[in-house]
């Protein structure tokens, strides 16, 4: 059993902790939500930059995983209500060994050198809906493209890869990726979307062709606005035409 230790009259347990992938799109590229963290004796140094890592943070005695992660997205980016999937667990007994993760350790927690496992989630928010706030032991919260991420703290890096797998198993058997765009968006756009996660290039009109032939997407009689090319066709997604498509039979793999 492990034990529980009060901060901020708040029970923790200091063995088992939750980190959280969030990812973004802005039609471009695909973002991960990142925090500067202070770094104890660096924290007076405004210019003196904290390393980078994911949101997260030890669970409370009282929730359970999904809570601890839902917690996490709120307290430290202002985010919540949004799209959240556990990925896997990550308990390698290294994991914590970098000289720099351990001074930080020893900044912010009472028992530094004990053994934490934790959580990876991954989850999914539209960019402009919000605006995240960093808190606790974060400096700032930046989105940071996943073509330009450095090394992060602890295993964070290996949490993003793991998530960014479970992100392109679900979109190709599941619509998740309609989480990252807006309430209306183009084909254009959406297929973007699915090239830019999946690391593939689709033709233009065999994409459209199956995409159309789902049965999700609902045309709207409306165009974009204020755009330097043609202005392209509105769409949104039909989440209740897909849970009625959705049976035996049914498959949404493109």
């Amino acid at each position: 059993m492990p034990t529980t230790i009060r901060i901020k009259d708040t029970t923790i347990t200091p063995n088992l902790s939750v980190d959280c992938v969030i990812f973004g799109f802005d039609f471009t590229e695909l973002k991960v939500l990142l925090i500067e963290r202070e770094e104890g004796d660096f924290a007076n140094e405004p210019d003196k930059p904290g390393m980078l890592a994911l949101p997260g943070d030890h669970i409370y005695a009282n929730e359970d995983l999904d809570q601890a992660a839902e917690r996490v997205l709120k307290e430290l980016t202002g985010l919540e209500n949004i799209y959240l999937k556990q990925v896997k667990t990550f308990g390698n007994p290294t994991r914590m060994n970098n000289e720099l993760d351990k001074k930080w350790m020893k900044f912010i927690r009472a028992e530094p050198d004990v053994r934490v496992v934790t959580v990876g989630y991954y989850s999914l928010v539209k960019l402009g809906q919000y605006k995240p706030e960093a808190a606790s032991f974060a400096r700032h919260a930046v989105w940071q493209p996943i073509s330009e991420i450095p090394i992060l703290a602890f295993d964070h890096n290996e949490i993003v890869n793991e998530a960014l797998k479970s992100l392109r198993l679900k979109l190709k058997n599941e619509p998740v990726g309609f989480e990252l765009l807006p309430k209306k968006f183009t084909l254009s756009q959406l297929q973007r979307l699915y090239e830019i996660i999946m690391g593939t290039e689709f033709e233009k009109r065999n994409f459209r062709r199956k995409i159309l032939k789902k049965n999700i997407l609902i045309p709207l009689e409306e165009k974009q606005v204020g755009v330097p090319h043609k202005a392209a066709r509105l769409y949104q997604f039909d989440k209740e035409g897909y849970e009625r498509a959705t049976g035996e039979n049914y498959s949404f793999t493109l």
